[in-house]
């Protein structure tokens, strides 16, 4: 889905990660897989998604490295797909994409929760910074500002960058 990205949004990670796990059917293939779907009809089953479908995003995902096509069967060779580091690590974004939903029904309208596996009680995923443990929920907290590799135009909409002064006092609109 690359072309689906706007030559200037090309070296926004936003940008560049929802062209690649943005669309709707891979979004519930990477939830299948994290809940431990790999072979091919259990995600078409489960998803009742068309078989042409299923093998273009399957395809697309094992070329941007989030699955691996692993053979689990011979004569005929039978694949697997297996969520590789790079998949796994897409969980979290999964997981508070879900919580979001949840947030805006009432409890009793749930129809999934993420639970601790041990106690079994309902967790709130929060997403936080690392260093300081802090919610980055708050917008006027943590703003975007131009990286290292940052074009003229992308310095242009985040004035502020890593280490510089007025990074704060300049968010841009993001």
């Amino acid at each position: 889905m690359p072309g689906r990205v706007r030559l200037e949004d090309r070296e926004c990670p936003l940008s560049t990660t929802v062209a690649r796990v943005g669309e709707w059917w891979t979004l519930l293939i990477l939830h299948d897989a994290f809940d431990g779907y790999t072979r091919f009809d259990q995600f078409q089953a489960n998803l009742g998604i068309s078989s042409s479908m299923l093998t273009t995003r399957l395809k697309a995902l094992v070329a941007d490295g989030i699955l691996e096509r692993r053979p689990y069967r011979a004569g005929p060779t039978r694949h697997e797909y297996v969520l590789t580091d790079l998949g796994r690590s897409l969980r979290p974004v999964v997981v508070a994409l879900a919580a979001w939903g949840n947030a805006r029904l009432a409890p009793e309208e749930r129809s999934m929760i993420l639970v601790d596996a041990r106690t079994g009680n309902e967790v709130e995923p929060v997403v936080v910074d690392a260093a300081t443990g802090r919610g980055l929920d708050d917008s006027e907290a943590f703003v975007f500002a131009a990286g290292p590799a940052a074009s003229p135009a992308m310095r242009a909409r985040y004035p502020g960058g890593v280490g510089r002064a007025g990074a704060a006092d300049s968010p841009g609109p993001g």
